[in-house]
This record gives C-alpha cells, sequence and structure tokens, in this order.
C-alpha cells in the first residue's frame, strides 16, 4: 500500500453522470498532473469495506466526490480534517455501499486515521443515467485539481507542488470554516 505518501480516492458511480464526478477527477489529474511523486490514485467506486485499509495506510487523504452542498452545480467545497469527518458522517444521501462517513469511522476506531485529509466535493448538476459530466461540473475540474495541488503543497513542500498547477478563476473553491 502507502508508506509516507498520499491517498487521491475517487469516489462515485461513472453509470450516473455527475455522480462520477470523483473517478473523472482522477483521469484528469493523470492527464494534467502526470509528474507528481508521493500520490496513490485509487478508484473507490461505489465505496465498499475494502478501501478501509488503503485509508488507514495513507499518510494523507484527499477523497474526490460529487456531493450535495445546497449550492450552483460545480461548487467546489473543501472539508479538512474533523471538518470532514462531520459532513461525510452527516448523511448516506448516495447510492454508495457503505458510507465515507463510514469508512473513516472505522479509520479512527483503529486509530489509524490520516491526520491530513480533506474531502474535495463538487456540487452535482445531474445525477441520472449517462456516463458523460455535465458542463459545470466539467469546468469545476481544474478548480479541484488546483485544491489538490494546494494540499499537495502543504503534505509535501520538498516537491515543488505549490507552483504545478494553473490558477483558475471559472469556479470559487471555499473551505468552510477558513
Amino acid at each position: 500500500m502507502l508508506s509516507n505518501n498520499t491517498l487521491i480516492l475517487g469516489i462515485g458511480n461513472t453509470l450516473l453522470a455527475d455522480e462520477g464526478t470523483g473517478i473523472h477527477m482522477l483521469d484528469y489529474m493523470r492527464r494534467h498532473y502526470p509528474a507528481l511523486t508521493s500520490v496513490e490514485y485509487l478508484d473507490g467506486g461505489t465505496l465498499s469495506f475494502t478501501l478501509a485499509p488503503w485509508i488507514e495506510e495513507a499518510d494523507n487523504l484527499i477523497v474526490i466526490d460529487a456531493a450535495e452542498l445546497d449550492a450552483p452545480p460545480g461548487t467546489v467545497e473543501v472539508f479538512s480534517g474533523q471538518e470532514m469527518d462531520r459532513f461525510a458522517g452527516k448523511t448516506k444521501r448516495s447510492v454508495h455501499e457503505v458510507s465515507l462517513g463510514d469508512l473513516l469511522a472505522i479509520a479512527h476506531l483503529t486509530d489509524a486515521i490520516p491526520e491530513n485529509r480533506v474531502l474535495i466535493a463538487i456540487q452535482p448538476e445531474m445525477v441520472d443515467w449517462g456516463s458523460c459530466l455535465s458542463n459545470p461540473v466539467k469546468q469545476a475540474l481544474p478548480v479541484a485539481a488546483q485544491q489538490i495541488v494546494e494540499r499537495l503543497g502543504r503534505w509535501h513542500p520538498q516537491h515543488g507542488y505549490a507552483g504545478a498547477g494553473q490558477q483558475h478563476t471559472s469556479q470559487a473553491a471555499a473551505e468552510p470554516g477558513g
């Protein structure tokens, strides 16, 4: 698994349009940021308990998922640490077998939760049959990617990630609570 690295976990169902945002984000990162080191990408699909060991082994965790943010489609919000835990534990609002909150609870119970962890959530426009993302969500991918690169820069300053991404102003990224 991982040793002194960051796990980037994309979750979602690519058969339900914007519900597959996390998986599409992994593909976006691989194409636009191929030189990232100390990063492991994992397609978490619709989640299962088999992902718990991956989370527990990670030093840093970035989760990307579509989430109901009560915001315009394509809005990107970042939830860090305990704020991520609270948001993920709020509701079982998805088609996932288990919730992200369930997986984080397991990691807490085993005292193996990555200290550095964020959820990068994107408000979907459409969750219905379809394999393509809506335009607002497609336009949010560069914004979410920038958030990922900024976190990697904080967690791995020796790799010089801070300048790896381009600034995108098409969507505002909000980090609740600061």
